[in-house]
């Protein structure tokens, strides 16, 4: 399946589950509820995956954790935040690096309207 394909299926899911628990939950939440959509609608959902920082030939676990990875191909970081910033962005972009994947969702579910606060981040690998 296509990461756009995946990509879509997510923002379904996430739209799903923000009408139905509105804003002002944990991150913990949503993803847990994110990721329980997922894998009802037959994804593979692995949740707080631990990345490893490589800097010239040392592994270094400085506590990266991807919030989900859909289908080993798309990256789902899940904020419940006032708004995002830049450094939402990087984090993402940073995963996507450092996994070597090509697409990730950024989703801030702490907002009225969910359609402005779930931001695609591609890496040009």
């Amino acid at each position: 399946m296509h990461e756009n394909d995946i990509s879509y299926a997510i923002r379904g899911a996430a739209f799903k589950i923000h009408t139905a628990l509105g804003s002002g939950l944990l991150e913990s939440a949503y993803e847990a509820a994110l990721s329980h959509e997922l894998r009802n609608d037959g994804y593979e959902v692995k949740s707080q995956i631990g990345l490893p920082f490589i800097y010239g030939d040392i592994k270094l676990d400085v506590g990266y954790r991807i919030d989900l990875l859909v289908n080993d191909k798309v990256i789902v970081e899940i904020k419940s935040v006032a708004a995002l910033t830049d450094v939402h962005h990087k984090q993402v972009l940073t995963y996507l690096k450092l996994s070597d994947k090509k697409l990730g969702l950024l989703i801030n579910f702490n907002v009225a309207s969910l359609k402005d606060s779930i931001v695609r981040i591609v890496n040009n690998i």
